[in-house]
Protein backbone atom coordinates (compact mmCIF):
# COMPACT_ATOMS: atom_id res chain seq x y z
CA UNK A 1 0.00 0.00 0.00
CA UNK A 2 1.51 3.37 -1.12
CA UNK A 3 1.62 5.20 2.23
CA UNK A 4 3.43 9.21 3.02
CA UNK A 5 4.34 8.98 6.84
CA UNK A 6 6.22 12.01 7.32
CA UNK A 7 8.45 10.55 10.02
CA UNK A 8 11.05 13.67 9.59
CA UNK A 9 8.09 16.12 11.03
CA UNK A 10 7.45 13.95 14.12
CA UNK A 11 9.92 14.45 17.44
CA UNK A 12 9.34 13.59 21.34
CA UNK A 13 8.74 17.02 23.68
CA UNK A 14 11.78 18.67 24.93
CA UNK A 15 9.75 20.18 27.30
CA UNK A 16 9.90 16.80 29.61
CA UNK A 17 13.18 15.98 31.81
CA UNK A 18 13.21 12.37 29.66
CA UNK A 19 11.34 10.04 27.41
CA UNK A 20 9.52 8.34 31.00
CA UNK A 21 8.37 11.22 32.13
CA UNK A 22 6.95 12.07 28.54
CA UNK A 23 5.08 8.85 28.73
CA UNK A 24 3.95 8.99 31.76
CA UNK A 25 2.16 12.27 30.95
CA UNK A 26 0.74 10.83 27.77
CA UNK A 27 -0.75 8.55 30.30
CA UNK A 28 1.30 4.76 28.39
CA UNK A 29 2.64 3.62 31.42
CA UNK A 30 -0.01 1.32 33.34
CA UNK A 31 2.28 -1.20 34.71
CA UNK A 32 5.95 -1.67 34.38
CA UNK A 33 8.85 -3.44 36.39
CA UNK A 34 11.17 -1.41 38.35
CA UNK A 35 9.89 1.74 37.54
CA UNK A 36 12.97 4.10 38.57
CA UNK A 37 15.41 1.42 36.92
CA UNK A 38 13.29 1.66 33.79
CA UNK A 39 13.88 5.96 33.70
CA UNK A 40 17.42 5.52 34.32
CA UNK A 41 17.33 2.73 31.51
CA UNK A 42 15.79 5.03 28.98
CA UNK A 43 17.56 8.30 30.17
CA UNK A 44 20.88 6.39 29.50
CA UNK A 45 22.43 4.96 26.36
CA UNK A 46 20.63 3.61 23.67
CA UNK A 47 18.72 0.37 24.50
CA UNK A 48 17.16 -2.42 22.23
CA UNK A 49 13.57 -2.87 22.91
CA UNK A 50 10.70 -4.93 21.04
CA UNK A 51 6.81 -5.44 20.38
CA UNK A 52 5.31 -8.49 19.23
CA UNK A 53 2.69 -8.00 16.58
CA UNK A 54 0.42 -11.44 15.77
CA UNK A 55 -1.06 -12.38 12.41
CA UNK A 56 -4.17 -13.04 13.58
CA UNK A 57 -5.80 -10.45 11.13
CA UNK A 58 -4.86 -9.29 7.87
CA UNK A 59 -4.39 -5.56 9.46
CA UNK A 60 -3.27 -3.87 12.96
CA UNK A 61 -5.96 -1.74 14.58
CA UNK A 62 -6.09 0.98 16.86
CA UNK A 63 -4.63 -1.39 19.78
CA UNK A 64 -1.91 -2.07 17.97
CA UNK A 65 -1.36 1.81 17.06
CA UNK A 66 -1.13 2.74 20.58
CA UNK A 67 2.21 -0.16 20.50
CA UNK A 68 3.51 1.37 16.93
CA UNK A 69 3.50 4.88 18.46
CA UNK A 70 5.43 3.77 22.41
CA UNK A 71 7.69 2.10 19.72
CA UNK A 72 8.41 5.55 17.46
CA UNK A 73 8.46 7.41 21.04
CA UNK A 74 11.39 5.43 22.06
CA UNK A 75 13.14 5.35 18.77
CA UNK A 76 12.80 9.59 18.81
CA UNK A 77 14.54 9.50 22.00
CA UNK A 78 17.72 6.96 20.68
CA UNK A 79 16.61 3.24 21.04
CA UNK A 80 16.66 0.85 19.02
CA UNK A 81 13.62 -1.46 18.26
CA UNK A 82 12.63 -4.36 16.86
CA UNK A 83 9.82 -4.89 15.41
CA UNK A 84 8.34 -8.89 15.65
CA UNK A 85 5.94 -10.13 13.61
CA UNK A 86 4.92 -13.50 15.12
CA UNK A 87 4.78 -15.65 12.29
CA UNK A 88 4.82 -18.80 15.15
CA UNK A 89 2.66 -17.34 17.74
CA UNK A 90 0.19 -16.49 15.56
CA UNK A 91 -0.77 -19.88 14.29
CA UNK A 92 -1.63 -20.47 17.99
CA UNK A 93 -2.89 -16.78 18.91
CA UNK A 94 -3.00 -15.58 22.57
CA UNK A 95 -5.74 -16.76 24.49
CA UNK A 96 -8.83 -14.47 24.66
CA UNK A 97 -11.28 -14.21 27.53
CA UNK A 98 -13.46 -16.39 26.35
CA UNK A 99 -13.24 -18.82 23.62
CA UNK A 100 -10.26 -20.46 21.71
CA UNK A 101 -9.73 -18.99 18.78
CA UNK A 102 -9.91 -20.18 15.23
CA UNK A 103 -7.03 -21.52 14.21
CA UNK A 104 -5.82 -20.00 10.49
CA UNK A 105 -3.99 -22.19 7.91
CA UNK A 106 -0.18 -21.61 7.90
CA UNK A 107 -0.32 -19.71 4.30
CA UNK A 108 -2.99 -17.55 5.65
CA UNK A 109 -0.69 -16.42 8.17
CA UNK A 110 2.41 -16.67 6.65
CA UNK A 111 0.39 -14.18 3.60
CA UNK A 112 -0.33 -11.81 6.79
CA UNK A 113 3.25 -11.90 8.50
CA UNK A 114 4.11 -9.93 5.44
CA UNK A 115 0.94 -7.61 5.54
CA UNK A 116 1.63 -6.61 8.80
CA UNK A 117 5.22 -6.02 8.71
CA UNK A 118 4.58 -3.70 5.77
CA UNK A 119 2.39 -1.86 8.15
CA UNK A 120 4.61 -2.04 10.80
CA UNK A 121 7.90 -0.67 8.87
CA UNK A 122 5.58 2.88 7.53
CA UNK A 123 5.72 3.79 11.49
CA UNK A 124 9.17 3.26 12.50
CA UNK A 125 12.69 4.85 11.06
CA UNK A 126 15.05 1.83 9.40
CA UNK A 127 17.61 4.18 8.71
CA UNK A 128 20.32 6.02 10.72
CA UNK A 129 21.82 4.70 13.68
CA UNK A 130 19.36 3.47 15.64
CA UNK A 131 17.72 1.83 12.66
CA UNK A 132 14.49 -0.33 13.24
CA UNK A 133 14.84 -3.95 12.35
CA UNK A 134 12.06 -6.47 11.56
CA UNK A 135 12.12 -10.28 13.24
CA UNK A 136 9.64 -13.20 12.96
CA UNK A 137 9.49 -15.81 15.34
CA UNK A 138 9.25 -18.75 13.23
CA UNK A 139 12.74 -18.41 12.74
CA UNK A 140 13.88 -20.01 15.69
CA UNK A 141 10.71 -21.82 16.73
CA UNK A 142 10.39 -23.52 13.69
CA UNK A 143 13.81 -25.23 13.85
CA UNK A 144 13.44 -26.34 17.47
CA UNK A 145 11.76 -29.89 18.05
CA UNK A 146 8.91 -30.91 20.66
CA UNK A 147 11.36 -32.10 22.68
CA UNK A 148 14.14 -29.58 22.67
CA UNK A 149 11.19 -27.06 23.41
CA UNK A 150 10.27 -29.00 26.68
CA UNK A 151 13.83 -29.85 27.82
CA UNK A 152 15.01 -26.16 27.23
CA UNK A 153 12.42 -24.00 27.64
CA UNK A 154 9.36 -25.59 29.14
CA UNK A 155 11.03 -26.63 32.19
CA UNK A 156 11.77 -23.27 33.80
CA UNK A 157 8.16 -22.58 33.45
CA UNK A 158 5.85 -23.46 36.66
CA UNK A 159 2.33 -24.05 36.06
CA UNK A 160 0.87 -23.10 39.01
CA UNK A 161 1.89 -19.36 37.80
CA UNK A 162 1.03 -19.74 34.31
CA UNK A 163 -2.60 -20.90 35.46
CA UNK A 164 -2.49 -17.58 37.97
CA UNK A 165 -2.17 -15.36 34.33
CA UNK A 166 -5.34 -13.46 34.08
CA UNK A 167 -5.74 -14.56 30.15
CA UNK A 168 -5.56 -18.13 31.52
CA UNK A 169 -7.44 -18.10 34.76
CA UNK A 170 -10.31 -16.60 33.07
CA UNK A 171 -10.66 -19.17 30.43
CA UNK A 172 -10.44 -21.56 32.90
CA UNK A 173 -13.54 -20.91 34.86
CA UNK A 174 -15.71 -20.38 31.52
CA UNK A 175 -17.35 -23.24 29.70
CA UNK A 176 -14.91 -23.53 27.09
CA UNK A 177 -12.18 -23.66 29.08
CA UNK A 178 -8.43 -23.66 27.27
CA UNK A 179 -6.80 -25.91 25.12
CA UNK A 180 -2.91 -26.76 25.82
CA UNK A 181 -2.34 -24.68 22.33
CA UNK A 182 -3.05 -21.52 23.96
CA UNK A 183 -1.79 -22.54 27.46
CA UNK A 184 1.41 -22.61 25.95
CA UNK A 185 1.38 -19.10 24.53
CA UNK A 186 2.82 -17.49 26.99
CA UNK A 187 6.12 -20.01 27.03
CA UNK A 188 6.62 -18.78 23.47
CA UNK A 189 6.58 -15.19 23.93
CA UNK A 190 8.78 -15.98 26.67
CA UNK A 191 10.94 -17.63 24.39
CA UNK A 192 10.98 -14.28 21.75
CA UNK A 193 12.10 -12.41 24.80
CA UNK A 194 15.09 -14.65 25.87
CA UNK A 195 15.94 -15.15 21.94
CA UNK A 196 15.73 -11.42 21.35
CA UNK A 197 17.91 -10.97 24.33
CA UNK A 198 20.42 -13.41 23.14
CA UNK A 199 20.72 -12.34 19.59
CA UNK A 200 19.94 -8.33 19.89
CA UNK A 201 21.02 -7.75 23.60
CA UNK A 202 17.35 -6.51 23.96
CA UNK A 203 16.15 -5.27 27.49
CA UNK A 204 12.60 -3.88 27.39
CA UNK A 205 10.00 -5.39 25.73
CA UNK A 206 6.24 -3.26 25.10
CA UNK A 207 2.96 -4.46 24.98
CA UNK A 208 -0.65 -3.51 26.32
CA UNK A 209 -1.28 -4.14 29.75
CA UNK A 210 -3.86 -7.35 28.87
CA UNK A 211 -0.86 -8.75 27.86
CA UNK A 212 1.42 -8.33 31.20
CA UNK A 213 1.56 -11.91 31.99
CA UNK A 214 2.78 -12.67 28.72
CA UNK A 215 5.73 -9.63 29.23
CA UNK A 216 6.77 -10.99 32.51
CA UNK A 217 7.17 -14.72 31.31
CA UNK A 218 9.41 -13.27 29.27
CA UNK A 219 11.69 -11.43 32.41
CA UNK A 220 11.28 -14.38 34.57
CA UNK A 221 12.41 -17.00 32.07
CA UNK A 222 15.86 -14.41 31.04
CA UNK A 223 16.57 -14.27 34.77
CA UNK A 224 16.19 -18.01 35.34
CA UNK A 225 17.92 -19.20 32.29
CA UNK A 226 20.63 -16.02 31.85
CA UNK A 227 20.66 -14.39 35.25
CA UNK A 228 19.76 -11.36 33.40
CA UNK A 229 17.36 -8.39 34.60
CA UNK A 230 14.99 -7.37 31.63
CA UNK A 231 12.32 -4.80 31.76
CA UNK A 232 8.80 -4.63 30.85
CA UNK A 233 6.40 -2.14 29.90
CA UNK A 234 2.62 -2.25 29.81
CA UNK A 235 0.40 0.52 28.19
CA UNK A 236 -3.35 1.15 29.39
CA UNK A 237 -5.66 -0.65 27.48
CA UNK A 238 -7.59 2.65 25.81
CA UNK A 239 -11.13 2.59 26.86
CA UNK A 240 -13.97 5.35 26.54
CA UNK A 241 -15.33 8.23 29.22
CA UNK A 242 -18.56 6.14 29.45
CA UNK A 243 -16.91 2.98 29.14
CA UNK A 244 -17.87 1.85 26.13
CA UNK A 245 -14.90 -0.10 24.50
CA UNK A 246 -12.51 2.06 22.23
CA UNK A 247 -12.06 1.48 18.71
CA UNK A 248 -15.11 -0.54 18.00
CA UNK A 249 -17.28 1.57 15.61
CA UNK A 250 -20.57 -0.28 14.37
CA UNK A 251 -19.30 -3.38 15.82
CA UNK A 252 -16.30 -3.46 13.80
CA UNK A 253 -12.69 -2.67 14.38
CA UNK A 254 -10.92 0.55 13.30
CA UNK A 255 -8.18 -1.71 10.97
CA UNK A 256 -5.50 0.30 10.04
CA UNK A 257 -5.39 -0.75 6.09
CA UNK A 258 -7.48 1.70 3.87
CA UNK A 259 -9.40 -1.14 2.03
CA UNK A 260 -10.77 -2.72 5.58
CA UNK A 261 -11.49 0.97 7.03
CA UNK A 262 -11.34 4.00 4.44
CA UNK A 263 -9.54 7.23 5.31
CA UNK A 264 -12.97 8.68 5.17
CA UNK A 265 -14.50 6.17 7.90
CA UNK A 266 -11.39 6.22 9.72
CA UNK A 267 -11.27 10.12 9.57
CA UNK A 268 -14.53 9.97 10.79
CA UNK A 269 -14.18 7.97 13.55
CA UNK A 270 -11.80 10.42 15.52
CA UNK A 271 -14.17 13.37 14.54
CA UNK A 272 -16.73 11.54 16.36
CA UNK A 273 -14.87 11.13 20.02
CA UNK A 274 -16.68 12.40 22.82
CA UNK A 275 -15.38 15.65 24.18
CA UNK A 276 -14.53 14.04 27.93
CA UNK A 277 -11.90 11.55 25.51
CA UNK A 278 -10.59 13.96 23.13
CA UNK A 279 -7.84 14.98 25.25
CA UNK A 280 -6.66 11.55 26.50
CA UNK A 281 -6.59 10.54 22.68
CA UNK A 282 -4.70 13.64 21.86
CA UNK A 283 -1.87 12.67 24.39
CA UNK A 284 -1.16 9.15 23.08
CA UNK A 285 -2.44 9.59 19.28
CA UNK A 286 -0.64 12.45 18.44
CA UNK A 287 2.73 13.66 18.31
CA UNK A 288 1.18 16.96 19.05
CA UNK A 289 3.16 18.99 22.38
CA UNK A 290 1.67 19.01 25.75
CA UNK A 291 1.86 22.74 25.11
CA UNK A 292 -0.33 22.14 21.66
CA UNK A 293 -2.58 20.09 23.75
CA UNK A 294 -2.77 22.04 26.46
CA UNK A 295 -4.28 24.94 24.02
CA UNK A 296 -6.42 22.32 22.91
CA UNK A 297 -7.81 21.24 25.63
CA UNK A 298 -8.89 24.79 26.61
CA UNK A 299 -10.53 25.45 23.66
CA UNK A 300 -12.57 21.56 24.25
CA UNK A 301 -13.64 22.99 27.92
CA UNK A 302 -14.39 26.80 26.72
CA UNK A 303 -15.70 26.60 22.92
CA UNK A 304 -16.73 23.01 22.87
CA UNK A 305 -18.85 23.20 20.05
CA UNK A 306 -16.07 24.27 17.44
CA UNK A 307 -15.12 20.64 18.11
CA UNK A 308 -11.16 22.00 17.69
CA UNK A 309 -9.61 19.29 19.87
CA UNK A 310 -11.38 16.85 17.46
CA UNK A 311 -10.41 17.87 14.42
CA UNK A 312 -7.36 18.51 15.41
CA UNK A 313 -7.13 14.94 16.32
CA UNK A 314 -8.97 13.55 13.59
CA UNK A 315 -6.12 15.33 10.91
CA UNK A 316 -3.24 14.06 12.86
CA UNK A 317 -4.20 10.49 13.59
CA UNK A 318 -5.72 9.97 9.59
CA UNK A 319 -2.03 11.78 8.53
CA UNK A 320 -0.37 9.97 10.80
CA UNK A 321 -1.58 6.37 9.40
CA UNK A 322 -2.88 7.02 5.37
CA UNK A 323 -0.60 10.00 4.63
CA UNK A 324 -1.03 13.89 4.50
CA UNK A 325 -2.96 13.46 0.70
CA UNK A 326 -5.48 11.29 1.84
CA UNK A 327 -6.96 13.17 4.38
CA UNK A 328 -6.94 16.06 2.74
CA UNK A 329 -9.10 14.56 0.28
CA UNK A 330 -11.47 13.25 2.83
CA UNK A 331 -11.69 16.47 4.38
CA UNK A 332 -12.94 18.19 0.74
CA UNK A 333 -14.99 15.12 0.27
CA UNK A 334 -17.18 15.88 3.97
CA UNK A 335 -17.60 19.55 2.79
CA UNK A 336 -18.33 18.44 -0.87
CA UNK A 337 -20.99 16.24 0.32
CA UNK A 338 -22.88 18.74 2.35
CA UNK A 339 -22.46 21.60 -0.29
CA UNK A 340 -19.29 23.28 0.76
CA UNK A 341 -17.35 22.19 -2.15
CA UNK A 342 -17.07 20.67 -5.69
CA UNK A 343 -18.22 17.02 -5.57
CA UNK A 344 -16.72 16.32 -9.57
CA UNK A 345 -13.03 16.55 -8.30
CA UNK A 346 -13.71 13.32 -5.72
CA UNK A 347 -11.67 10.40 -7.07
CA UNK A 348 -14.88 7.48 -7.29
CA UNK A 349 -13.66 5.79 -3.80
CA UNK A 350 -13.60 8.39 -1.65
CA UNK A 351 -16.87 9.63 -2.84
CA UNK A 352 -18.25 6.02 -2.25
CA UNK A 353 -16.49 5.78 1.74
CA UNK A 354 -18.26 9.42 1.88
CA UNK A 355 -21.53 8.40 0.63
CA UNK A 356 -21.15 5.22 2.49
CA UNK A 357 -23.44 5.90 5.18
CA UNK A 358 -26.21 7.85 3.41
CA UNK A 359 -29.62 6.17 2.10
CA UNK A 360 -29.25 4.99 -1.78
CA UNK A 361 -31.44 3.56 -4.47
CA UNK A 362 -30.57 2.52 -8.11
CA UNK A 363 -32.66 3.38 -10.99
CA UNK A 364 -32.63 2.93 -14.45
CA UNK A 365 -31.56 5.96 -17.23
CA UNK A 366 -34.75 6.69 -17.83
CA UNK A 367 -35.56 7.88 -14.48
CA UNK A 368 -33.77 11.22 -14.30
CA UNK A 369 -36.43 13.54 -13.89
CA UNK A 370 -35.73 15.62 -10.65
CA UNK A 371 -39.59 14.87 -9.39
CA UNK A 372 -38.85 10.94 -9.60
CA UNK A 373 -35.14 11.36 -8.46
CA UNK A 374 -36.19 12.43 -5.41
CA UNK A 375 -39.17 9.99 -4.70
CA UNK A 376 -36.91 7.11 -5.51
CA UNK A 377 -34.30 8.08 -3.48
CA UNK A 378 -36.46 8.49 -0.62
CA UNK A 379 -36.06 12.19 -0.14
CA UNK A 380 -39.99 12.65 -1.23
CA UNK A 381 -42.66 10.78 0.03
CA UNK A 382 -44.82 11.39 -3.23
CA UNK A 383 -44.65 13.49 -6.43
CA UNK A 384 -46.43 16.09 -5.17
CA UNK A 385 -44.52 16.57 -2.26
CA UNK A 386 -41.31 16.29 -4.75
CA UNK A 387 -42.59 19.60 -6.32
CA UNK A 388 -43.32 21.02 -3.66
CA UNK A 389 -39.33 20.83 -2.52
CA UNK A 390 -38.64 21.92 -5.91
CA UNK A 391 -41.05 24.79 -5.64
CA UNK A 392 -39.67 26.03 -2.32
CA UNK A 393 -36.03 25.52 -3.73
CA UNK A 394 -34.94 22.99 -1.37
CA UNK A 395 -33.88 20.68 -3.95
CA UNK A 396 -30.28 19.86 -5.01
CA UNK A 397 -28.39 17.80 -7.17
CA UNK A 398 -24.90 17.29 -7.17
CA UNK A 399 -24.78 20.53 -4.95
CA UNK A 400 -27.10 22.42 -7.54
CA UNK A 401 -30.09 23.91 -7.21
CA UNK A 402 -32.90 22.89 -9.22
CA UNK A 403 -35.84 25.21 -9.55
CA UNK A 404 -37.68 23.73 -12.22
CA UNK A 405 -39.77 20.61 -11.54
CA UNK A 406 -39.68 19.41 -14.66
CA UNK A 407 -36.14 19.22 -15.26
CA UNK A 408 -34.31 16.15 -16.44
CA UNK A 409 -30.59 15.37 -15.15
CA UNK A 410 -28.48 15.07 -17.94
CA UNK A 411 -25.65 12.22 -18.28
CA UNK A 412 -23.03 14.27 -18.50
CA UNK A 413 -23.93 15.51 -14.67
CA UNK A 414 -23.76 11.94 -13.29
CA UNK A 415 -20.33 11.81 -11.16
CA UNK A 416 -18.22 8.89 -12.09
CA UNK A 417 -20.24 7.84 -15.30
CA UNK A 418 -23.17 6.99 -12.30
CA UNK A 419 -23.46 8.91 -9.40
CA UNK A 420 -26.07 11.62 -8.02
CA UNK A 421 -25.89 13.01 -4.68
CA UNK A 422 -29.29 14.01 -3.90
CA UNK A 423 -30.07 17.14 -1.17
CA UNK A 424 -33.38 18.04 0.26
CA UNK A 425 -32.99 20.98 2.65
CA UNK A 426 -29.50 21.46 4.18
CA UNK A 427 -29.23 18.00 6.01
CA UNK A 428 -31.43 15.23 4.07
CA UNK A 429 -29.24 13.55 1.79
CA UNK A 430 -29.40 10.47 -0.53
CA UNK A 431 -27.15 8.62 -3.33
CA UNK A 432 -28.71 7.50 -6.10
CA UNK A 433 -26.84 5.04 -9.12
CA UNK A 434 -27.88 4.90 -12.01
CA UNK A 435 -27.86 1.82 -14.14
CA UNK A 436 -26.52 2.71 -17.91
Amino acid sequence: MSHVNNLESQHNDPGFANIWQELKWRGLVHVSTDEAELEKLLAGDPITYYCGFDPTAPSLHLGNLVQLLVMRRLQLAGHKPLGLVGGSTGLIGDPRPTAERTLNTKDTVAEWVGYLQAQVRRFLSFEGDNAARMVNNLDWTAPLSAIDFLREIGKHFRVGTMLRKDAVASRLSSEEGISYTEFSYQILQGMDYLQLNRDYGCVLQTGGSDQWGNLTSGTELIRKVDGKSVHALGTPLITNADGTKFGKSEGNAIWLDAHMCSPYAFYQFWLNTADADVVDRLKVFTFLSRAEIEELEKSVAERPFAREGQRKLAYEVTSLVHGVEATEKVIAASAAVFGNGDLSVLDEATLAAATAELPSAKIDAGGLGIIDLLVASGLADSKSAARRTVGEGGAYVNNAKVTDPDAVIGHDELLHGRYLLLRRGKKNLATVEVDA
